[in-house]
């Protein structure tokens, strides 16, 4: 969990004036008392009323609200239809974030832009994206992320499977289709890799560092050479 979403998450679990304790929010929160107590600190020096000390407990003083966010109208309706999308077509994580992200701002909206979520008729199908194919995106995501090297049983478009250790550097949709680009040790190149022919993912129990001339910017430099063009997404060039 990402520090300002915790914090976000202190001030929601000490709404109600009742008195919380440091280890009560560090197991809710799964970190540790120390971490909490540092946090509680962070949130009283900006002005959150928070009174109470460690080792006794915790308690919000009552009228304190987070700033409403003001969003425009467009705006709201840009933010439903990609939590939308995103459940249909992204990750299981990315799933869940996008519908807790909705919660989020509908929570400290106005009133009277609070309805706009519900009233947004803008949708987009369930069930679209497989649930294994689902998995391998959030766990190729939290590898780039993580600079994790990864090792795939990949498939190509006639069937022929070869195994390979890729660095992860940037996931591409492209409609019903994500696709992996990765800097490929087999090829000594940068490769695409469609999600639905990995048939199985693995770690490879080492990272990478960033390396020139195989980072996702110098994937960018050689697509404009080859093309003689700028381009902002890879090319769909075979594994």
């Amino acid at each position: 969990m990402r520090r300002a979403d915790r914090l976000f998450q202190i001030v929601q679990h000490l709404r109600g004036g009742r008195l919380v304790t440091a280890r009560m929010l560090g197991e809710w929160l799964e970190v540790s008392e120390r971490t909490i107590y540092r946090d509680i600190a962070d949130l009283q020096s900006t002005g959150v009323p928070i009174d109470g000390e460690a080792g006794v407990g915790y308690i919000m003083r009552s009228g304190y609200e987070l700033p409403p966010l003001m969003f425009t109208r467009d705006e709201i309706v840009a933010l439903v239809a990609g939590a939308r999308m995103v459940r249909a077509f992204g990750g299981a994580a990315m799933a869940r974030s996008a519908e807790e992200a909705l919660v989020k701002i509908g929570a400290v909206l106005p009133d009277n832009e609070r309805d706009r979520i519900a009233r947004t008729e803008i949708h987009a199908p369930l069930y679209v994206v497989s649930q294994s194919d689902r998995e391998s995106i959030d766990r190729i995501e939290r590898s780039i992320e993580a600079r994790t090297v990864l090792t795939l049983d990949y498939r190509d478009e006639g069937g022929r499977s070869t195994m390979r250790d890729v660095r992860p550097l940037g996931l591409w949709f492209w409609g019903k289709v994500w696709t992996l680009v990765a800097w490929c040790e087999m090829r000594g190149d940068f490769r695409a890799f469609r999600i639905d022919r990995i048939a199985t993912l693995k770690a490879a129990g080492r990272t990478f560092r960033p390396e020139r001339g195989k980072q996702l910017a110098d994937f960018y430099r050689t697509m404009e050479i080859r093309e003689g063009e700028p381009r902002s997404v890879p090319e769909k060039k075979p594994a």
